[in-house]
């Protein structure tokens, strides 16, 4: 490393070999977890702006932020990423090569160099394009980074694409399969309110779009376990099950519908809900006549709904329970979206601040459909994968000594 502090004292700022130097230094203490990982990184990022002001090739700013993100360092990486693709901004470069660069770093897998070209050239051509080219385009960027269970997405960054073509004040350039497909890409990013609003604006746009059950399914649970509107959420569901043809979307409809009634204590109206689910669902949906006999035991015994999925819906459904800090903590799964059988793996993780000497403990409290799974309270992740096609919530409240910290779920999907 002497080596690399002498190249350092023997160049200016405008020299390629300081930055390398500069890079081989930050790594080195990075690696040994010495104190000088952050100076040493902003005296990194000193000299790569400092060099990029000269007459300097980009390439090697893009190599000091790939070796940044590499090493996990990525608010650097994406602050000489930054650096990187205005210096390609400013050289002789077409909007098509601009793109077609923005392309080849996503078929890479470099979603944070790919994501600020396109910025570039979103901001380019929107000054060139006419209105109806541009909001073309538009689309085609933000399909490439809207949730899909195979293959690379950045939900944020498509909802900031659709936000833009919002926008441009022509709402009416989103088809029924745009809408659907941001709504479901809000909902998979986890704000389900607006997912909601999306998913009516399908059913009334395009009442028969193949997508329209599940819509009218999601805005029932969402209704009820976002906006604690268990009015909205029953008529939703009803409407679900009026209809003649049954589907999975259907059968879970007769169940929410059952589970409301039930929690709300109306116990022959869930009963009617539950025996409508199972004479309807003929010789399938085995997985929901599990959850179905569970309740109608429940209720037979005169028992109260499982502890677990009651304290979730206590919390969900009576706003004055719901925690003022609720959404601290992180519900992920590997995949929104599973094939019969697939297995995926559900986990939390909670933000909590440690308590004197000791780290809080907490219970994880997990309901809904678990996929076969049977995680304890200790559980902060376990493994699911199902039989049955449709839609499956994944419920969590987190409890810690004080009380129910934080609850929330998750919606996935079965082919």
């Amino acid at each position: 490393m002497e080596s690399a502090k002498k190249v350092i004292s023997a160049t200016d700022n405008k020299s390629p070999l300081r930055v390398k130097a500069r890079l081989l230094l930050w790594q080195f203490y990075s690696d040994q977890q010495g104190t000088f990982g952050e100076d040493g990184l902003d005296e990194l990022i000193e000299d790569v702006n400092a060099y990029a002001q000269s007459t300097a090739e980009a390439g090697l700013l893009k190599d000091v932020a790939d070796k940044l993100l590499v090493s996990g360092e990525k608010p650097g990486a994406r602050r000489i990423y930054k650096t990187y693709v205005d210096k390609l901004a400013t050289g002789k470069i077409s909007d098509a090569q601009l793109k077609e660069t923005g392309d080849g770093f996503y078929k890479d897998g470099n979603l944070e160099l790919a994501e600020e070209i396109y910025n570039i050239y979103i901001d380019r051509i929107s000054k060139k394009m006419k209105t109806e080219e541009l909001i073309k385009e538009l689309f085609d960027l933000a399909g490439l980074f809207v949730y899909k269970p195979a293959g690379q997405y950045d939900m944020s960054y498509a909802e900031g694409i659709y936000a833009r073509i919002e926008g441009l004040g022509t709402e009416r350039s989103f088809d029924q399969e745009s809408i659907y497909m941001r709504a479901f890409n809000l909902e998979k990013l986890g704000d389900y309110k607006k997912a909601g609003e999306l998913y009516s604006r399908l059913i009334q746009l395009y009442p028969d779009s193949v997508h329209s059950d599940e819509a009218v399914y999601k805005i029932g649970v969402i209704s009820a376990y976002t906006l604690a509107d268990i009015a909205k959420a029953r008529e939703y569901l009803e409407r679900l099950i009026a209809k003649i043809t049954v589907n999975p979307h259907v059968i879970s409809g007769y169940y929410q519908l059952g589970l409301l009634a039930q929690w709300e204590g109306d116990l022959l109206k869930a009963k009617e809900y539950y025996e409508a689910l199972l004479k309807n669902s003929g010789e399938g949906y085995a997985e929901m006549k599990t959850l179905v006999n569970q309740r109608l035991k429940e209720i037979e015994e005169n028992r109260q709904i499982e502890y677990a999925l009651r304290v979730f819906m206590d919390a969900m459904l009576k706003k004055e329970n719901i925690p003022a800090e609720t959404g601290s903590s992180e519900l992920k799964i590997s995949s929104f979206v599973l094939d019969k059988g697939q297995s995926a793996e559900v986990s939390t993780f909670a933000n909590m601040p440690e308590s004197g000497c000791n780290q809080v403990q907490l219970q994880y409290l997990w309901s809904g459909d678990l996929g076969g799974a049977s995680p304890e309270a200790s559980d902060a992740n376990f493994k699911c994968s199902y039989q049955d096609p449709g839609t499956k919530e994944i419920n969590l409240v987190i409890i810690s000594p004080a009380g129910v910290t934080d609850s929330s779920f998750v919606m996935v999907d079965v082919n």
